[in-house]
């Protein structure tokens, strides 16, 4: 048993149903990447792993116990979850923000301490955003406020990550800057990430293990990327014809698309 997985889901989001029978199990201490076309659910799929959304049917196991039994703050001190889109409280300083995330240790008889303090440094430093501590956020470029909001997530200290299409709205530099960070935290620190990605591409990069869902949130296959992404797979889920081949710079897949084809149209004579 792995330490998070979801069993004969039901999902519904805005009561209409996206996902059924979906059962998902995240290996342990992988970097695993949720992919499929729009609508697929996705993102519903992973705020039902982070307790966000409550699934009509099935269940999420936790370290072998329904998520469902867990008080909140236990589970936020297990697993993290970055959102899709935060909203930012006016006016507060980038150190403010970050050290919210200790409150899942905060406690009546504990309150902050030098601990906190040293890990929200701590974080600060690993993501980069030190030299911002005293900035507002709101003025911050796209790019840095997903820093600090990944710094924040980081200042829980869970071992599982969940990040909502993370590199949403950044530009190519700024999505790659992230997708490298939370690899680090993968492979150094031994994080459990699980993303969503619109990108193929990146997906195939940064993945140790892909799930791939069909419209109607139905698993259409489940791996790492050498062994699961081809032509067949994309053509099948996404309805793109294209070719796989070996990135040159990762040696993991790529997806090309095929080339344009021109449409024949009827010539209108005068």
């Amino acid at each position: 048993m792995t330490r998070l997985q979801a069993e004969n889901l039901t999902l519904a989001y805005d009561s209409r149903v996206v996902a059924t029978e979906l059962s998902v199990h995240i290996p342990d201490g992988s970097f695993t990447v949720i992919i499929g076309p729009n609508a697929c659910g996705k993102s519903t799929l992973l705020k039902t792993l982070a307790r966000m959304l409550k699934p009509l049917q099935g269940v999420v196991h936790l370290d072998g116990k329904a998520i469902s039994s867990y008080r909140s703050k236990e589970v936020a001190r297990m697993l993290g979850l970055l959102p899709q889109s935060s909203t930012v409280p006016g006016g507060i300083t980038v150190a403010d923000l970050v050290s919210r995330g200790r409150f899942p240790h905060q406690r009546l008889l504990r309150q902050w301490s030098e601990q906190d303090e040293a890990v929200v440094n701590a974080v600060m430093r690993r993501t980069g955003v030190h030299e911002l501590a005293d900035r507002v956020v709101d003025e911050l470029s796209g790019g840095q406020r997903q820093r600090v909001w990944l710094a924040m997530v980081l200042a829980q200290q869970t071992s599982i990550l969940l990040l909502d299409e993370p590199t949403t709205f950044l530009d190519i530099a700024h999505q790659i800057e992230v997708l490298d960070l939370c690899a680090d935290l993968h492979e150094d620190n031994g994080h459990t990430v699980i993303a969503v990605l619109h990108d193929l591409n990146q997906a195939c990069r940064y993945a140790s293990h892909l799930v791939v869902l069909r419209p109607g949130g139905v698993v259409a296959a489940q791996g790492p990327p050498a062994e699961v992404m081809s032509a067949e797979l994309v053509q099948e889920v996404f309805g793109l014809r294209c070719r796989i081949v070996t990135d040159p710079e990762s040696d993991t897949p790529m997806v090309v698309p095929a080339r344009r084809q021109r449409a024949e149209r009827a010539v209108l004579m005068p």
